[in-house]
């Protein structure tokens, strides 16, 4: 019986730009609201020091969003995370589906956000990716390691949002980039989740997501 290797990876160097990249993406993840050119500004001026694979998909959405009427993105960033499944933005659902798991794995989150002095508002959830990428940038180390635990999801997001030429496919893409390649076992965990999709045990989580968050199995995320 043939035995897949392993690949053991030496742990990955966080340099003082990831923080700062890592506020940026969580900010350009969010609805795009009133105060969208205001972080567009920030981007720009935080590209500037940023490695070019970080530094040019950054600069792509900023191009976009800055030419596009702000209506009209955010009634794209509507359809894209709202009405798409398969662009959830929620990290967890990717590996756990609607399952008793999945509500684990958000208490989980929790418990390292607030294990690091960090707490939620009540109409968050923590596993949005932009909430993660926010976290990261307050404690870079534990949100490392947060953001490689949940790579294969992450980079589900990216693929889909690629598919659908979506702008944020560009912002994804800079956060994939302030991450160590993916090797071994984790292309074999995306290449998974693309196959077989997230588990449909409707299960478990009344305790631990709110109903405007729960993915909707006629249309997507609400």
């Amino acid at each position: 019986m043939r035995i897949a290797k392993r690949t053991i990876k030496p742990a990955a160097r966080i340099e003082p730009w990831h923080a700062h990249a890592w506020q940026v993406h969580s900010l350009l993840l969010a609805y795009p609201d009133e105060q969208q050119p205001e972080r567009l500004s920030l981007a720009r001026r935080t590209a500037v020091a940023l490695p070019e694979p970080v530094r040019e998909p950054l600069l792509r959405f900023t191009d976009h969003a800055e030419r596009t009427p702000a209506d009209e993105l955010a009634a794209a960033y509507v359809a894209t995370f709202d009405h798409r499944k398969r662009c959830c933005p929620y990290l967890t659902y990717y590996a756990h589906g609607d399952t008793r798991k999945r509500g684990i794995a958000l208490l989980r989150l929790k418990q390292a956000y607030a294990a690091a002095g960090w707490r939620l508002n009540d109409d968050e959830l923590p596993d949005h990716l932009a909430v993660v990428l926010e976290f990261a940038a307050t404690d870079p180390p534990t949100g490392h390691r947060l953001l490689l635990e949940h790579r294969a999801g992450l980079e589900l997001l990216r693929l889909a949002l690629a598919d659908e030429h979506s702008p944020w496919a560009a912002v994804t893409q800079s956060v994939s980039a302030t991450l160590p390649p993916l090797v071994g076992d984790e292309r074999e965990a995306v290449a998974q989740l693309a196959t077989e999709g997230p588990p449909e045990e409707q299960v478990g989580l009344a305790p631990y997501t709110p109903e405007q968050f729960m993915p909707d199995p006629a249309g997507g995320p609400r």
